[in-house]
């Protein structure tokens, strides 16, 4: 059952608290008629909050590489968040999300005004999906580069395009789909950074300007290593992952989940997988 968007959720948004689904922003508002917002997403669950500087961080440096004026520092947004969090249980499972967007734009226009740069943090509840996987397929949607798309920064306007390509998915009987950059290489699945694992090594899609190389993503290759695990950033296929004994995703709503099948070939949620989810949750723990 999908939870009200007006229900258990706070906002803070010009000097104050506000309960349930805020509004915001108008018909004229340009971040919400012509894109130019940016946003990060944090997690609480199990009374953590892994990566928590990380994330408050990269929402000012996606401000900026947007053109807008981060106007909140890391410290403040921190103090926030803790705001926040004494509002709700504190084992609740909560989606934390600070926003920057721009009011205006220059005559009314596509280039808008940096300095009326607006933001808000909300925490929402948002449970964690059980690790139960999913079947994915190949979108016939291909990710922009850096030439034609803010893939540098956590963008709002970058997501129709991962949207349409779940709707396709999901038309075809698929829960996600892994999808390629401009010269057919696998960059990442639709919501969620991509990983396989074949003999041992894990390899992930090496970072090209096409996708965001998420904060989750950087945690778990950090955490494999450690363990002693090969992890490869390399140039993939979709055979690639056809190929691999274990598929799995990273990223930060879920943390980490198994692929149980793309396409036609079928895997099961793997050693690699466990242990990768395992070693995140005992750091988010420590």
């Amino acid at each position: 059952m999908t939870m009200p968007q007006t229900e258990h959720t706070w906002t803070y948004f010009e000097g104050a608290w506000h309960p349930g689904n805020v509004r915001m922003m108008g018909p004229r508002t340009h971040g919400a008629w012509l894109g130019s917002t940016v946003f990060d997403g944090a997690r609480a669950f199990e009374g953590v909050t892994p990566d928590l500087d990380r994330h408050l961080a990269r929402v000012n440096r996606s401000a900026a590489a947007l053109g807008l004026r981060p106007k909140v520092s890391e410290g403040r947004w921190r103090e926030l968040v803790q705001e926040g969090l004494a509002r709700f249980p504190r084992d609740a499972e909560l989606y934390i999300r600070p926003m920057y967007w721009a009011e205006d734009g220059f005559a009314g226009g596509v280039r808008f005004d940096p300095d009326s740069t607006n933001w808000c943090l909300s925490l929402y509840h948002a449970p964690m999906p059980l690790p139960a996987g999913v079947r994915a397929t190949l979108s016939p949607f291909r990710r922009p580069s850096i030439e034609t798309a803010p893939v540098d920064a956590k963008a709002a306007c970058l997501y129709p395009n991962g949207t349409r390509a779940l709707i396709e998915a999901h038309a075809r009987g698929f829960g996600n789909c892994l999808m390629r950059d401009g010269l057919g290489n696998i960059a990442e699945f639709a919501n969620a950074n991509a990983f396989l694992a074949r003999d041992g090594v894990v390899r992930t899609p090496v970072p090209n300007g096409t996708f965001l190389a998420g904060i989750t993503r950087a945690r778990v290759i950090a955490l494999l290593r450690s363990s002693g695990v090969t992890v490869v950033e390399a140039t993939l296929s979709y055979e690639d992952f056809l190929n691999a004994d274990e598929v799995f995703t990273a990223g930060n709503f879920a943390k980490l989940a198994p692929i149980t099948g793309l396409d036609d070939r079928r895997f099961e949620p793997g050693p690699m997988f466990r242990r990768a989810r395992q070693l995140y949750w005992d750091f988010a723990h420590g």
